[in-house]
């Protein structure tokens, strides 16, 4: 008889990002390894803000995805700056998974997604049942990584998120990390706490690699969410173009403020491509030479999927971000690093990348690499002997 599964997320296509991507690969990989999955979200919102058009004016759907069934909740939709509209978002979701556990079966085995905090909270709070066994999948430190990104103070509603924080870590039976960063500091707050790194490798099949065409110019590409913590906008406005082309992909919130620059700036090669869908981006990605991968702050815990992402891809990286990424990048061998937050430091290191060496041999030694080195099926071979 297949074990039951109940996963709980903010985020799941058809959105996009990380997080979206990083619960839809566990949720297949389960079902693949013969769990039978069920999914709670919201209504498709992320990242813009507004409940995608097939889906407005809907309380709740429910479908079904091969043998996983989706169940997405009313939510009051918001990607605004305004703090009490966003804590109304997450709130309104927290309201219908309560409604959702008050009138469904719940398995014994539960996965949940933090952040957002409020989510988990809830999550926690009302499913704490000693015969049941609920799993928290921490993708990024919450508050910490507020405070590093500069969107909390350490005042009252902090010392409040720490506290809610500290109470999802002490229901959870078992907490994934998608870091070392994440363990140590959930180990630092309960020791004999049961933790797993669960990292946020892909699962697609590994392209053929090819040798870009060569211009003279460095291409340099970045694919992703267009938000404050990516600082993308500062980094169009602090490359040295004299030698490189820089090709942008996706939306978010610097996306207007983006492609002002460009229009305004029409002399540099900056070029901004909207978003596709993954499998358009995974081809598109392979005419570049280097993919880069910024921060606009160091945050604690952070390790960005796209550096698992990419090297499948067999795509050199230039990495700006800081912390455990770094470590990632240098034992591997998979590109560059850049002192985080120091432009100046960037272009220096750019201007060492020589066309020369981004050889297809090189590419192919990155993608041997990825799948040795992250391989999603044996990493949930190994999560399903503890679920």
């Amino acid at each position: 008889m297949k074990k039951d599964v109940l996963i709980i997320t903010s985020y799941f296509p058809p959105e996009i990002g990380a997080a979206s991507n990083r619960i839809f690969q566990l949720a297949n990989g389960l079902e693949q390894q013969g769990f039978k999955v069920s999914v709670v979200t919201p209504l498709p919102n992320y990242p813009t803000g507004k409940i995608f058009d097939d889906y407005k004016g809907k309380f709740k759907h429910i479908s079904k995805e091969n043998t996983i069934t989706i169940n997405r909740l009313w939510i009051y939709a918001s990607n605004s700056k305004n703090k009490l509209l966003r804590l109304i978002a997450m709130l309104s979701y927290s309201f219908s998974l309560v409604w959702f556990f008050m009138w469904n079966k719940i398995p014994k085995t539960v996965i949940v997604q933090s952040p957002p905090l409020l989510v988990a909270f809830t999550s926690m709070l009302f499913l704490r049942n000693k015969n049941r066994n609920l799993i928290l999948n921490v993708s990024d430190l919450w508050p910490i990584a507020g405070l590093e990104l500069g969107a909390l103070k350490k005042n009252f509603s902090y010392k409040m998120l720490e506290k809610i924080e500290h109470f999802n870590y002490k229901r959870a039976n078992i907490i994934l990390g998608q870091s070392e960063e994440i363990l140590t500091h959930v180990n630092s707050i309960f020791p004999d706490k049961n933790t797993f790194l669960y990292r946020n490798y892909p699962n697609f099949k590994a392209p053929k690699i090819q040798q870009t065409q060569s211009n003279g110019s460095l291409k340099i590409v970045y694919a992703g969410l267009l938000g404050i913590a990516q600082g993308i906008y500062k980094l169009c406005t602090a490359l040295d173009y004299t030698h490189i082309e820089f090709h942008i992909y996706g939306s978010g919130a610097e996306q207007l403020l983006i492609e002002d620059f460009i229009a305004q700036h029409p002399e540099l090669p900056i070029y901004f491509h909207g978003r596709v869908t993954r499998d358009e981006l995974h081809r598109l990605l392979l005419q570049y030479d280097i993919a880069i991968i910024p921060l606009l702050n160091r945050i604690y815990g952070s390790v960005p999927s796209k550096i698992f992402e990419y090297a499948r891809l067999g795509l050199p990286m230039l990495y700006f971000g800081g912390g455990e990424g770094e470590n990632v990048i240098t034992t591997n061998n998979l590109g560059w690093i850049a002192t985080s937050g120091d432009y100046d430091d960037l272009n220096s290191v750019i201007a060492t990348i020589k066309k020369d060496s981004l050889s297809l041999e090189r590419k192919v030694s990155i993608q041997k690499t990825a799948l040795k080195n992250f391989d999603f099926r044996k990493q949930l071979d190994a999560l399903k002997t503890i679920i």
